[in-house]
């Protein structure tokens, strides 16, 4: 059971969050706070595995509270939870010892997914946030032509998608998770996740749920 901490000065926010978490089984939000300072106060007698933290916060933000928590509570995971999008926010609070970086905006299964990605110890960039440092690396614009004959309905060719993808996709939408695709294809869960994020990129669906129905639309599985 992983022990939450949330940490938004947004109680409707937290509320929400926390109902949503409650029902998903192996999460345990074990407390709240509304900013920096409570938030210290609160891990100095609750223990927590990973702290899903806003930047902008009153009293203590996300930027002064990270080098106490490294401080303190250095086996602590801290997963960001923000709307704040800016590159150097997101350069800013991974070197400070954030493990991941999540919009808001991102799906619930996608802050589920980074909540134990961040757990496990390992980096987590939201899509939207990897694609946009992505195509910025690149030099490029992100994509946002309308579709033509042949494309699917985000306008990227569907032949952009390899077999491997399209393989892991059809893994997807039979609803298993990335450590059965990983076993059933004989290969690791980080590269199953290297996969999906290259599908949903060159797809440019929202989430899973709008990648099944996309795939399906387009015949690419049945």
């Amino acid at each position: 059971m992983l022990r939450l901490v949330l940490a938004d000065d947004h109680a409707i926010l937290r509320d929400g969050l926390r109902s949503l978490l409650a029902a998903e089984p192996g999460f345990d939000v074990v407390g709240e706070a509304g900013n920096g300072t409570e938030l210290l106060a609160l891990l100095a007698t609750t223990p927590a595995d990973v702290v899903l933290m806003d930047v902008n916060m009153p009293v203590l933000d996300g930027f002064a509270t990270m080098p106490e928590l490294r401080q303190r509570f250095p086996n602590l995971k801290v997963l960001v939870l923000t709307m704040l999008d800016n590159e150097h926010y997101v350069a800013r609070m991974l070197a400070a010892g954030a493990l991941g970086y999540v919009l808001k905006n991102a799906s619930f299964r996608e802050i589920t997914h980074a909540i134990h990605t961040v757990a496990a110890g390992h980096l987590f960039l939201c899509t939207d946030i990897g694609l946009a440092m992505l195509y910025k690396a690149l030099g490029a614009a992100a994509p946002a032509t309308p579709a033509a004959p042949g494309e699917d309905v985000a306008g990227t060719p569907i032949a952009d998608l390899t077999a491997r993808e399209l393989e892991v996709l059809k893994l997807i939408a039979e609803g298993l998770t990335n450590n059965e695709i990983a076993d059933k294809l004989f290969t690791s869960k980080r590269t199953v996740e290297t996969h999906r994020q290259n599908i949903i990129g060159k797809t440019r669906a929202k989430n899973t749920a709008a990648l099944i129905k996309m795939a399906i639309s387009r015949g690419l599985i049945s």
